[in-house]
């Protein structure tokens, strides 16, 4: 299995540097207080992406908002997300290329692993 830092850094590669909070270079612009989803919650997605296979991406979706968004302190006790409803939660609105990136970089490990 990848460690958390493999993960992290595929994520960084192909999703930071399309983030619309990032730079272009994958550099995080969001304030030194603020808040990425995808950071913050990485090991439970992971988890949440790992606990599922599927060709739809409404499972991983289930899976999100039950073990990511539940304990989200963004999401309130009915399952409302500010962030959400404003297109301001980048693991959201990244989801299924953050689904395929944990993936593929899951794939390429057990491949390395085999050899």
């Amino acid at each position: 299995m990848p460690t958390r830092e493999e993960y992290w850094e595929a994520l960084q590669a192909r999703i930071c540097v399309r983030c619309l909070d990032g730079s272009g270079d994958g550099n995080c612009r969001i304030a030194g207080d603020g808040f990425c989803a995808m950071k913050e919650y990485l090991p439970a997605i992971v988890d949440a992406i790992n606990s599922v296979y599927s060709h739809s991406i409404v499972p991983y979706e289930e899976q999100l908002r039950k073990h990511v968004c539940g304990s989200c302190t963004h999401q309130s006790a009915n399952g409302n997300c500010s962030l959400r409803d404003e297109v301001d939660c980048a693991l959201d609105r990244y989801f299924p290329l953050i689904v395929e990136v944990i993936e593929e970089t899951r794939k390429r490990s057990h491949i390395a692993a085999s050899r």
